[in-house]
């Protein structure tokens, strides 16, 4: 697709339709739609805080916070030998945290930004795009602190596209399509806010998760 038929709604349009854009590298402009038939998410209500991150948690002295540093975030998810974060994504998706509808949850170390998660919000849906770690465990941590928040702020649907190992350890699981489509539908009908209209969650708070570690 040629990037300039792309816009804010057009992309958000598609969320609300189970569907998101790829782009093949970063270097590729073109876009192409994604609608996979297993669809990851992660129940909130099941996510998996081992013994050893709850013990992260407590010990890392790191600060965390949300729509601090939205473009560094999508930054820090690009940069890997692969993506599929190209100008063309990176660009939209500013756009689409100007509008309210795109999220970052950052992990700091002092002033230095460690990790941190980014995602787009309609309904009761976070669309979670990708996450980032540049110390051990950074990626979960930001993970963590977001179920937390999302739990906390109404939120239904934690989508994750696909899964991985990774995810998979925290509890994502794969569902087919049509069943996601329904929890999609459902979390549309109801409305959460994501921004800070609360403070970040805390330590305390994270760790509360506990109850489903594994």
């Amino acid at each position: 697709m040629d990037h300039t038929e792309l816009t804010p709604e057009m992309l958000l349009n598609a969320y609300a339709n189970g569907v998101f854009p790829m782009a093949e590298s970063a270097d590729d402009p073109t876009i192409f739609w994604v609608d996979p038939e297993q669809r990851g998410i992660v129940p909130l209500d099941q996510f998996r805080l081992s013994h050893s991150l709850a013990r992260t948690i407590r010990r890392a002295r790191v600060t965390v916070t949300l729509n601090h540093a939205f473009e560094e975030v999508v930054t820090g998810c690009a940069a890997r030998d692969e993506t599929w974060i190209n100008a063309t994504i990176f660009d939209l998706y500013a756009k689409v945290h100007a509008l309210g509808y795109a999220q970052s949850i950052e992990v700091w170390d002092g002033t230095e930004l460690v990790g941190g998660a980014y995602g787009i919000t309609l309904g009761t849906a976070f669309f979670g795009e990708s996450m980032f770690s540049r110390k051990t465990d950074a990626s979960k941590i930001a993970l963590a602190y977001l179920v937390t928040h999302l739990k906390r702020t109404g939120f239904t649907l934690l989508d994750t596209q696909f899964i991985t190992p990774h995810l998979a350890s925290l509890g994502a699981i794969e569902i087919p399509r049509a069943q996601y489509h329904t929890l999609l539908d459902g979390a549309l009908e109801r409305e959460a806010e994501f921004r800070e209209i609360v403070t970040p969650p805390s330590v305390q708070d994270v760790l509360q998760l506990r109850t489903h570690a594994s």
